[in-house]
């Protein structure tokens, strides 16, 4: 189909587009001339995604809340749709911001049903990177209305149908709440599909700001005020707005705004909000936030705050160079990271003996270090791992760091202690307590557990600190990666290129942060400087799998890697070379999570 068309008119126009989706799928050179430049782009997106080409079967992610503005505002509008069409079968689709559907409006038994069995209905996420190339979720994608026909659907479930997709933005904000959809039969398809999309979503739009109206406006009004006679950092906040100057852009890094906008949000909930509040910031600085509730129509319409901080703090330009550590060792600015260092922090700088978890390789050893390095540099560190206890004289070493050493402690995976040794550790710890100077010892398991032997040397420990697996807060790989190559490279001449970042970001490391790092060491090993590229990483980082596979499946999963980067991603020949049907590789394609690569 050429670009620009609308709908095909003729049935050849859809035999051509078909076989030129065929060819997209199957990795043969395909004629750009014969496909929409917007359609075209959303299959490679597709294809980077890992997305099934021959069906589609997403996960229920939950019930969908439709006590919301959106909902609110969308719901009579769509309704007043639903009667104008006069029973014609064309489905009414509204979808949050993230493509999950909220609410589908009947269009008939047939086109119900089919929309059933792709599930398109609510509860499900039609996000382009669930299901490939589709009205909703290429909507949402590039920010702009879109229609999609019959083959041009990724999905070949999808072929029969066609959809018109608009984003729906905030009338005030301008950002995104949600998409409104029509889906019809292809053929019964009509190019006033999209443009009725179109009239439906500005109809929405203009109820939000309607319903809105008064109240955001006097929270926008009070932000502008706020903005003038100040000159430092101002953010006005609701529950579907944030405002934020120049200023607090600049000089707060993503994670200093993260911590005050949660602060900010919890503080103006408050039955009585609090005019002025202290918070800690990740980086070590104190911040006092001024919070001021603004009120419309009677109700709260949020808030504006205004934030001094303790020290004056350089925008994020200046120490963009280097990986930004808060605590010695340590970098990474994710929500669920921060919060277990600095739960850590806290535990040491109370006294009390600390357990903490995790999966293997999350940094469960670094953080403690990195803890006791910036409390209480010089003092003697010492690590045992229980994983050696078996061998000649660990006992005699546990016995001495506890009753003679003082200062800090760690025994290493202690839920691989036998029984017997863990009653005998158990033991020394009793009498570690009344030891002057008494240790702070820390312990790290990989599991809870909670009864046995091992309940019984937990005892020893108040309190238990979870980290998350680096899967949680995969952005910070970022940060880790110049950080872990500034270790292994020497003299800072080795970088990695936005192309090798997308895939390292992409991953999902079962291996955690070491995983990461022993995956930098390889690289480093072959290039020394320059830029590391996409051809430079192992087979391993082209997966998105949630689980270590055993050596057999990695040396499968590799074999498929090597193979269709040999015959740049067309999966026919790749099976071919590996002796291998076209099923069973595509079965172990997506059985390993492996992000084919792009011709």
């Amino acid at each position: 189909m050429p670009p620009g068309s609308t709908f095909p008119d003729e049935i050849s126009d859809t035999a051509q587009l078909a076989k030129t989706r065929e060819q997209f799928l199957t990795a043969e050179a395909v004629d750009p001339n014969q496909v929409r430049d917007a359609i075209l782009a959303s299959w490679w997106r597709s294809r980077r995604w890992n997305v099934a080409a021959d069906r589609v079967d997403l996960t229920y992610l939950r019930d969908p809340d439709l006590d919301t503005p959106l909902s609110r505002s969308a719901l009579p509008v769509l309704r007043h749709l639903r009667e104008h069409l006069d029973g014609q079968p064309i489905s009414i689709i509204l979808t949050d911001p993230a493509g999950l559907v909220l609410t589908r409006m009947d269009a008939g038994r047939a086109l119900d049903a089919h929309l059933d069995r792709v599930n398109l209905s609510p509860g499900f996420s039609y996000a382009e990177e669930y299901v490939g190339t589709n009205g909703i979720g290429t909507a949402l994608e590039g920010g702009r209305p879109m229609h999609v026909f019959g083959h041009e659907h990724y999905a070949e479930n999808l072929e029969d149908l066609a959809c018109a997709g608009v984003p729906i933005h905030h009338p005030i904000s301008g950002k995104t709440v949600g998409a409104v959809d029509l889906t019809c039969w292809r053929k019964d398809a009509d190019p006033l599909l999209l443009i009725l999309a179109k009239t439906t979503a500005g109809q929405i739009q203009q109820a939000l700001l309607t319903d809105s109206g008064i109240r955001e406006l006097d929270l926008l009004q009070e932000y502008l005020r706020t903005c003038r006679r100040t000159a430092g950092i101002v953010f006005a906040l609701n529950n579907d707005v944030v405002m934020m100057n120049d200023n607090a852009r600049q000089v707060l890094d993503p994670a200093e705004q993260s911590v005050l906008l949660a602060q900010a949000a919890e503080t103006l909930a408050s039955r009585t909000p609090t005019a002025s509040v202290v918070v800690d910031l990740p980086t070590g600085v104190k911040a006092r936030m001024y919070c001021r509730p603004v009120r419309g129509e009677g109700r709260l319409a949020g808030g504006v705050v205004h934030v001094k901080l303790s020290s004056p703090a350089r925008p994020r330009a200046e120490t963009a160079a280097a990986p930004r550590m808060f605590m010695p060792g340590l970098v990474g600015s994710g929500a669920l990271w921060l919060r277990g260092c600095h739960q850590v922090q806290a535990v040491f700088d109370a006294g009390e003996w600390l357990a903490v978890e995790g999966e293997p390789g999350v940094g469960k050893l670094a953080v403690i270090r990195a803890v006791h390095q910036q409390r209480r540099p010089g003092v003697h560190f010492a690590v045992l791992d229980a994983a050696a206890a078996g061998r000649h004289g660990w006992l005699a070493d546990a016995r001495r760091e506890l009753l003679d050493a003082g200062g800090t402690l760690v025994i290493q995976h202690v839920d691989k202690l036998s029984r017997g040794r863990l009653r005998t550790l158990s033991r020394l710890l009793e009498e570690a307590r009344a030891a002057d100077p008494q240790p702070w010892v820390a312990v790290t398991l990989s599991q809870r557990h909670d009864g046995g032997e091992m309940a019984g040397l937990l005892r020893f420990f108040p309190s238990t600190v979870e980290l998350p697996p680096l899967r949680h807060h995969v952005e910070d790989v970022q940060a880790l990666v110049p950080f872990f190559l500034s270790r292994l490279a020497t003299g800072g001449n080795l970088a990695c290129s936005p192309e090798a970042m997308q895939l390292l970001v992409r991953s999902s490391w079962p291996g955690n942060t070491e995983q990461l790092f022993a995956v930098l060491r390889r690289i480093v090993q072959h290039r020394r400087s320059g830029a590391i590229l996409p051809a430079d990483l192992p087979p391993e980082c082209r997966t998105v799998s949630r689980r270590l596979l055993s050596p057999l499946e990695a040396m499968e999963r590799d074999a498929i890697v090597r193979s269709l980067i040999d015959w740049d991603g067309n999966k026919i020949k790749a099976a071919g070379s590996l002796g291998m049907s076209r099923a069973t590789i595509y079965r172990k394609i997506h059985e390993y999570g492996i992000v084919t690569p792009a011709t």
